[in-house]
């Protein structure tokens, strides 16, 4: 088998672990939780990955990919019913929490031993997904703003998003309609317009301000007829009369 055959179906299992594994982290509504969303920027860390430049970068790339499925796996460990033993040929995690744990040191090992990769980009958002997993949201914030300032628009996207969820959760709605305006202007092919709308109007709701989601809504059912979006809005604009 070839080598590049060889390397591409690593990638491939990386893409579909990840994609699974990033479903179930993603701090959105389940609204708009979507695979395209997921896929797009695991198919482009995969892409750079693949034709990345120096020998040594690519080497370290593989590496990081490898234990970036490790991890993601971890994530995609089922979590045990409570007072259910464990089963030595089924892993399992007595607790999210647990198992969250578990994940966030893997991730965040990825960041320290490969951190010129395009993995430990993708490793470094999923760092601040798990800690907000955890509860700790100043950590999350924190994560979440490194990644910001220094990944790819792609993943950079993606961080603003989770980073808006954590604004949210933490009261501070204001901040939360300012990330999601400025995603829903500058969409990319991990985050787009009507993914940022969505929970743009789901915060307006939140902070008492029906008139602005009933707004975006509208906007959303002109902008994409005869789509599941459309549907979606619909759906909440009965909700709002």
């Amino acid at each position: 088998m070839r080598a590049e055959t060889r390397h591409q179906m690593k990638q491939d299992r990386f893409s579909r672990v990840t994609i699974d594994a990033a479903e179930r982290t993603a701090h959105w509504s389940v609204e708009h939780k979507s695979k395209l969303i997921i896929a797009a920027v695991v198919v482009a860390v995969a892409a750079a990955a693949v034709v990345g430049g120096w020998y040594y970068l690519g080497q370290q790339d593989q590496k990081a990919s490898l234990e970036m499925s490790q991890a993601v796996r971890t994530l995609d460990t089922p979590v045990r019913p409570p007072n259910m033993p464990a089963q030595p040929d089924a892993p399992s995690f007595a607790s999210s929490a647990e198992r969250a744990t578990a994940a966030h040191k893997q991730f965040q090992a990825i960041v320290d031993k490969y951190p010129h990769t395009h993995a430990a980009e993708f490793a470094h958002y999923f760092v601040g997904l798990t800690a907000a997993d955890l509860g700790d949201n100043a950590s999350a914030e924190r994560e979440l703003q490194k990644v910001i300032s220094s990944a790819g628009s792609d993943v950079a996207a993606l961080a603003r998003m989770a980073l808006a969820s954590v604004y949210r959760n933490t009261g501070r709605d204001k901040q939360a309609i300012d990330l999601y305006k400025q995603l829903a202007a500058k969409p990319t092919s991990t985050v787009g317009k009507v993914a940022a709308q969505i929970e743009l109007a789901a915060t307006y709701r939140t902070d008492n301000q029906p008139l602005e989601a009933k707004r975006i809504y509208e906007t959303i059912q002109k902008e994409n007829p005869a789509s599941e979006a459309a549907q979606m809005a619909s759906a909440k604009l009965q909700e709002l009369k």
